[in-house]
């Protein structure tokens, strides 16, 4: 008996240190599951990576820019066009209408089409008319209408006048000032 009750100690001791061995590697078997995860995630982001800048690199064609400036010679650009000036008016001087008055001091040029053979003649026929156009146009306005922020409105309104009141068979395209002063008179 003693050499099975030595057997039996020898047996439970052994079983004994299997139970505190299998303990402790639940720690030891969590750890390499746990790398393999982490190790499965980098890979993964690794992979969508390199398929974004792949992916990235043909829809920006390599990385060249996709924005393409317009050369000023362009179909698409519209040329800005060329008129024929009209210098004859002249210095015209005039009053505001405002309760005391200022002083106006206009130098006009009325710009028309290159290719309109009329509108010389015409203008040139016109001239005093004119001058008078030009004279009430600017006696009829105040002060604050003659200001630099209005004078694309101002330049505008003198080219629907003259078209409509002036000119019959000729256009005025645009108005360009070489002086316009408004001065306060003493």
């Amino acid at each position: 008996m003693s050499d099975n009750d030595e057997l039996n100690e020898v047996d439970e001791g052994e079983a004994s240190a299997e139970k505190k061995q299998k303990k402790a590697p639940g720690l030891a078997v969590l750890l390499p599951n746990l790398l393999k995860f982490v190790a499965i995630g980098l890979g993964a982001l690794v992979f969508i990576v390199t398929v974004a800048v792949i992916t990235f690199n043909i829809l920006n064609k390599g990385g060249r820019n996709q924005t393409v400036v317009a050369e000023s010679s362009s179909p698409w650009i519209g040329k800005r066009p060329e008129y024929q000036m009209f210098t004859s008016i002249g210095i015209v001087r005039t009053r505001t209408k405002d309760t005391s008055p200022y002083s106006v001091v206009v130098d006009m040029v009325i710009g028309y089409d290159i290719n309109d053979k009329n509108a010389q003649n015409e203008l040139t026929s016109r001239l005093y008319e004119l001058k008078d156009f030009v004279r009430s146009f600017f006696s009829g306005k105040y002060r604050e209408d003659l200001l630099p922020a209005n004078e694309a409105r101002l330049k505008q309104e003198i080219v629907e006048a003259l078209n409509t009141r002036v000119l019959d068979s000729s256009k005025a395209r645009v108005v360009l000032f070489n002086q316009l002063d408004v001065m306060e008179m003493q």
